[in-house]
């Protein structure tokens, strides 16, 4: 009888420690996020305007008892089993001021103090403080690289100088996949001058990108950040200054001549190779701008990488009336796409260009996947192919069913708060315990879908973490609560979804998110010269670097925030935004295909019903290479003989045609 005495005992023992823990710590035997998370951000139960808060989900009635929060349990186990459904659209009311105040109130603070500090109006007067400080943030920035670092491609601004490409270590990844000595951050940034109307300092810095910039160039860059940052931005400046509405005021230039569109030509040519010589149409994920794909180059590139250049390189094709460039990146999404796991849908992040087997097995919305399923749905709203959508929706479901952790609603129900996590792409099964900042673009893409609630949702996690550190670190293990890569490099994901959800709710909870980055921003991270990438998030060290995406995104979506009257929101053209930030307007023209009567896979007829033979891609190219925007690219200016160099490229893809 000992024995059961024993362990009576224990048992009351434990029974008695756990309660001590709830009265005094409010922590409970279940880790999940919502009871941990420090510095008052406790993910309490969300509550609707008009009703109270419901009761707080604990280890009581969970499948497993106490075996830890949902989000470590597989898709088939517990309430999870079985596949998701659709995401409930958010009803009338479910995210208003008191909704927020169980996110970001804290314990004891309860929705009055929330109520006192966000949901009241954000007043015009601050609200154009703040334009006025996301303005200046950029011109600072700007100024600075101008003064100091242009013509190389960023700022350094701590030392006050110029970075171009580690010639003394080609293996400087970080660097030189970026870097490729062709002015980056101005070019990156034009737009933004535009879209803060600042038209002198537009027309400048055009004149400075067609005078002095060349992509003939010995650099071997990422074919993927020179297609978003450099290809994009062309594009984009091209139909600002063409744009016969010219809604932001004057950006025209005086006897211009398409020659940004031409130089997008030139760079796109030169990125050609990487899609040579490819077993699955999945392009090499480096080329060097003068002599193409390195004779070492890796076999292995990032799902993100291969498959989101169909909304540059579409644009492209579609302004010249060349079928070449959309042709070669949309093959490559589906190659991708036809790689998906057969039992969940998902990607992974690695593969093999040669082999199309998966390196990377881990499937996520964060780096190596994020902006695929981006471009999936933009290049459906841009250029309305119903297979992109159906693409999308498919991918959506997938991500839903296996990726999205915690209860069914972010506003009701048992269970932890939403999350998605990493997972294999085959079994649906937890990889790791972490999220990257990348990720923080998902609510934004969200809001364009409709899905506001979940946007609303998961942006609050993100948001959650920025106040606790004043930054968002590159990657944050969400079982242990701190971060497992310290470093934030000024990145933007935050600050578009913050955006996107403003315009989608007009809710003025967004615009004091804004301000709190715009502050931490100012606090943390400004330097002499410019704005510097925070070393580690907790003591605030920085790094001597200024990315081009801090001007041309995270600066762009901070003054569109504040600044309500922007031509983006006034204007009857629709706008859409690229992976890197760059305008885009949505139109009809670019729902043409000009190649249409020309190109098709299996030939066909003629109104009188004779056999008529369709063009394939290369044979196109011969038809429309002399007559592109009315004229030949200047071979003298590029250095480069574009016909035959092209002509031989496209020659050597007739085999994967």
């Amino acid at each position: 009888m000992q024995w059961r005495a024993l362990l009576l005992g224990l048992v009351l023992l434990r029974l008695g420690l756990h309660g001590v823990l709830w009265l005094v710590f409010g922590l409970g035997p279940s880790m999940g996020f919502y009871q941990r998370f420090p510095l008052s951000f406790g993910f309490q139960r969300l509550r609707s305007p008009d009703g109270p808060a419901s009761p707080a989900s604990g280890p009581v009635g969970r499948p497993g008892g106490l075996s830890g929060p949902s989000w470590l349990q597989s898709p088939g186990t517990g309430a999870a089993r079985g596949p998701r459904q659709a995401p409930r659209r958010p009803g009338p009311g479910m995210c208003g001021p008191a909704h927020w105040g169980y996110v970001l109130g804290g314990r004891g603070r309860g929705p009055d103090e929330y109520e006192k500090r966000y949901s009241g109006a954000f007043p015009p007067q601050l609200r154009a403080q703040m334009r006025d400080l996301a303005r200046g943030m950029f011109v600072f920035g700007y100024d600075n690289y101008m003064a100091h670092a242009f013509p190389q491609d960023e700022l350094n601004p701590i030392h006050c100088r110029g970075r171009g490409p580690d010639r003394g270590d080609p293996s400087n990844l970080n660097i030189n996949d970026v870097l490729g000595n062709y002015s980056l951050t101005l070019v990156d940034a034009l737009d933004t001058l535009a879209i803060m109307g600042n038209s002198s300092e537009f027309q400048k810095a055009v004149k400075l990108v067609i005078n002095t910039v060349s992509f003939d160039r010995d650099s071997t860059v990422q074919v993927f950040e020179a297609t978003i940052r450099v290809l994009g931005s062309l594009l984009s400046a091209h139909r600002i200054i063409t744009d016969s509405k010219q809604p932001f005021g004057d950006m025209t230039i005086k006897d211009y001549d398409n020659e940004l569109l031409y130089m997008a030509h030139d760079l796109a040519v030169r990125l050609l190779p990487a899609f040579e010589n490819t077993k699955t149409g999945i392009p090499f994920p480096r080329v060097n701008l003068k002599t193409g794909v390195p004779p070492d180059s890796n076999n292995e590139t990032c799902t993100a990488g291969a498959g989101s250049l169909l909304v540059e390189f579409g644009i492209l094709s579609r302004l010249l009336g060349d079928s070449t460039f959309e042709w070669v990146a949309r093959r490559a999404v589906k190659a991708l796409w036809n790689l998906r796991s057969n039992d969940t849908g998902l990607l992974g992040n690695v593969v093999n260009i040669q082999t199309g087997h998966w390196v990377g097995k881990q499937s996520g919305l964060g780096a190596g996947l994020d902006s695929f399923y981006e471009y999936l749905l933009k290049s459906y709203i841009l250029f309305g192919e119903k297979e992109d959508l159906e693409m999308f929706n498919a991918a959506y479901q997938s991500i839903q069913n296996y990726l999205r952790r915690g209860r069914e609603a972010c506003n009701e129900g048992e269970g932890d708060p939403p999350l998605y996590v990493n997972v294999n792409m085959f079994s649906g099964q937890l990889m790791n315990t972490w999220i990257d900042s990348l990720q923080a673009f998902f609510p934004g893409l969200q809001v364009l879908i409709g899905d506001v609630e979940d946007a609303i949702c998961l942006h609050a996690f993100y948001y959650a973490i920025w106040k606790r550190y004043g930054a968002l670190p590159e990657r944050y293990n969400w079982q242990l609560q701190a971060p497992d890569v310290l470093f934030y490099p000024l990145r933007p994901e935050l600050v578009e979804s913050t955006y996107l959800l403003y315009q989608a709710t007009k809710n003025p909870f967004y615009l004091h998110v804004g301000m709190d980055i715009l502050q931490s921003l100012e606090k943390y991270t400004k330097v002499k010269c410019g704005y510097a990438t925070l070393h580690h998030v907790i003591d605030k060290s920085t790094e001597d670097r200024m990315e081009s995406f801090f001007l041309s995104e995270t600066c762009k979506y901070l003054y569109l925030l504040f600044d309500e009257d922007n031509p983006v929101h006034k204007s009857g053209t629709r706008y859409m935004f690229t992976t890197e930030g760059h305008i885009i307007s949505v139109d009809e023209h670019l729902r043409e295909l000009p190649w249409k009567e020309f190109f098709s896979e299996e030939g066909g007829q003629d109104q009188e019903g004779r056999s008529v033979h369709r063009l394939k891609p290369h044979e196109l190219k011969v038809i429309n290479s002399s007559s592109n925007c009315n004229r030949v690219p200047d071979e003298r200016r590029y250095s480069l003989p574009l016909k035959s160099i092209y002509m031989r490229q496209i020659d050597q893809m007739v085999g994967l045609i």
